[in-house]
């Protein structure tokens, strides 16, 4: 009988509590923003997961502008030049890359895996560039940072003047 009890009890999961992520898509579609201007909008959405289910930062009383602990969702952005990608900084992008996923309250018990899915919108008023791809990683409460994702090749030639 005592055996019994404790085969009928579920195997807790165990996952790594650095967080993991994967790409699984990136769209382009055309709208107009609240001033009436068109504009393309880009629409990434990746999956996550996290052992210890620290995910997201608290609303801050107030963000330091530049304060990147603030953050917790980074990006890289690249342009396709033939076949080579070329870094561009936050200089010559005119905004930084850096995003905040909101807190996610921890699961109760004992297993306090997190797996979910995350959109970010991107608004391209202007195209400057025909071809260019992301990185991105997330990190944790406890400061842990993911692995790090790339999107597919986001092509902007359709759209080009």
């Amino acid at each position: 009988m005592f055996i019994f009890l404790f085969s009928g009890c579920p195997d807790i999961e165990v996952i790594p509590e650095i967080p993991e992520i994967e790409f699984l898509s990136f769209t382009i579609t055309e709208d107009i923003d609240d001033l009436g201007n068109d504009i393309l909008l880009g629409e990434l959405i990746f999956s996550f997961q996290d052992g210890d289910g620290d995910i997201g930062l608290p609303n801050p009383d107030t963000i330091v502008p530049g304060d990147t602990t603030q953050y917790n969702l980074f990006f890289t952005m690249y342009e396709k030049s033939e076949e080579e990608y070329i870094l561009l900084d936050e200089d010559e992008l005119g905004a930084p890359l850096y995003y905040r996923i909101p807190y996610v309250e921890p699961r109760e018990g004992q297993n306090k895996i997190l797996r979910g899915e995350i959109k970010i919108d991107f608004e391209y008023p202007t195209i400057k560039y025909d071809t260019i791809k992301y990185d991105f990683y997330i990190t944790d409460r406890s400061l842990n940072k993911s692995n790090i994702e790339s999107t597919t090749d986001i092509s902007f030639t359709e759209w080009k003047d």
